[in-house]
């Protein structure tokens, strides 16, 4: 069974009603709501307004696979607790970022770079490119592209680095394209991020969508994970 907790910072469905009208039990709950119906994943939601930001010790050891939603707070978050997420994926847990969980504070240590992009809101239409439909996160994405009819419009250049592999590349009618689906591996845990998600649009009700976020959920969880990140002096195996 993979453990998955679904972290949102939980502001604008409390506070704009169009946003509230979509997601009305938060954008977090839509995700635990498809992620819980599969057989191998059960699923719990923390928010930024819970205590310690709902992140503990014993909650990160009891997490395979985290995914992070924020936009308009992410310097709330205490910096030891985004270190602690950090160093949780180094010793193995999974790790997915969506939309703009791009300036979050995680995965900035994580990446060790601005994560500066361009954005626009004008209800652009997307059209994401899949690049490899041999990769895991892909599978059951079946056509060389899907649409979104409305998404913020996110632009090159993105202030990342290189990912390990790129798996989406998303297109705009604006004319912008973007690095929408991208994976690093970190030490022992494995990090994926995925740009759709803006909160005045139903993205996580498509069904695309939620493929590649199921499909990520797995792809991610661990491996191999370690209990603590020590530099270890080591005996000689041979005299």
């Amino acid at each position: 069974m993979i453990r998955v907790t679904v972290w949102n910072e939980f502001l604008h469905e409390k506070t704009d009603e169009k946003v509230k009208s979509i997601y009305p039990n938060g954008i977090h709950k839509a995700i635990a709501e498809f992620l819980g119906k599969e057989e191998d994943m059960e699923v719990k939601t923390i928010t930024l307004d819970d205590e310690n930001c709902g992140i503990t010790d014993e909650l990160l050891e009891n997490t395979d696979v985290m995914i992070w939603w924020g936009h308009m707070r992410h310097w709330e978050v205490p910096d030891e607790i985004a270190m602690k997420v950090k160093e949780a994926v180094l010793r193995g847990m999974g790790m997915i970022f969506l939309h703009s969980a791009h300036h979050s504070k995680p995965f900035k240590l994580l990446m060790g770079t601005t994560c500066n992009l361009g954005w626009r809101e004008s209800d652009d239409k997307e059209r994401l490119w899949v690049i490899d439909h041999n990769h895991p996160i892909m599978e059951g994405i079946t056509d060389r592209f899907f649409e979104l009819e409305g998404e913020e419009t996110y632009m090159e250049p993105f202030g990342i680095p290189d990912p390990d592999k790129l798996l989406l590349v998303g297109w705009y009618n604006g004319g912008e394209v973007f690095r929408s689906g991208c994976i690093w591996h970190r030490e022992n845990g494995k990090v994926f991020y995925f740009q759709p998600g803006h909160e005045t649009y139903p993205t996580f009700y498509n069904e695309n969508v939620q493929k590649i976020i199921k499909n990520a959920v797995r792809w991610a969880k661990p491996v191999y994970r370690i209990p603590e990140l020590i530099c270890p002096w080591m005996p000689r195996i041979e005299e």
